[in-house]
């Protein structure tokens, strides 16, 4: 019974925080919420007593969205408003359609069929954690530290972007004022060169 409930509950919190997501037009809210569905989305691995999962879900999922988030603080204004302009809205419909047909197939496909058997069984001595670590860590060794090298390179980058001094928000300004602030700028930048 308390499987179920949470289940249930955590399902409702999950899509709501992926709704905030995809509809709230400031960054750092969407940023916010989609950490939180992040963090939802584990309960689901410890409700199937994957321990080791959920912990990865929580550290490697919702860290790497903080790191967005402070990309998101940095580099975006929160503070403007996003229109959107949809070209062609028929073809947003069909493809929005066939998405949700996909979705609905693959959750019912289980159902339908009963003779699902999963490729690596988990060891009912020590699960499946010593697995995961093995292949991680012996076939997927080269893959996981170039990874880890990309985001180290994405950081520092964002880093040094970010130390750029940023005196006005361009999207309060109006066009007049933003070719005036690129002109003295230009003009700043070519007796700097002079010099």
């Amino acid at each position: 019974m308390f499987e179920i409930v949470a289940f249930y509950l955590f399902s409702f919190l999950t899509i709501t925080m992926f709704c905030i997501t995809v509809y709230v037009n400031n960054a750092l809210y969407a940023l916010s919420a989609l950490a939180a569905g992040m963090i939802f989305i584990s309960a689901f691995f410890f409700l199937l007593d994957a321990d080791f999962l959920g912990v990865v879900q929580i550290t490697v999922y919702t860290g790497a969205i903080m790191a967005l988030y402070a990309f998101g603080m940095m580099f975006f204004d929160s503070l403007t408003v996003v229109k959107e302009k949809i070209k062609n809205p028929r073809l947003v419909f069909l493809l929005s359609g066939l998405i949700a047909l996909i979705i609905v197939i693959i959750f019912v496909s289980p159902i339908i069929t009963t003779n699902i058997q999963a490729q690596y069984p988990v060891h009912p001595s020590w699960g499946n954690i010593q697995d995961i670590g093995i292949v991680l860590f012996t076939k997927y060794l080269i893959p996981f530290e170039l990874a880890a090298v990309m985001l180290l390179v994405a950081m520092i980058g964002g880093i040094i972007l970010a130390g750029k001094k940023m005196d006005v928000s361009y999207s309060l300004l109006s066009e007049d004022e933003i070719n005036k602030l690129e002109k003295t700028n230009l003009i700043q930048d070519n007796n700097k060169d002079k010099k």
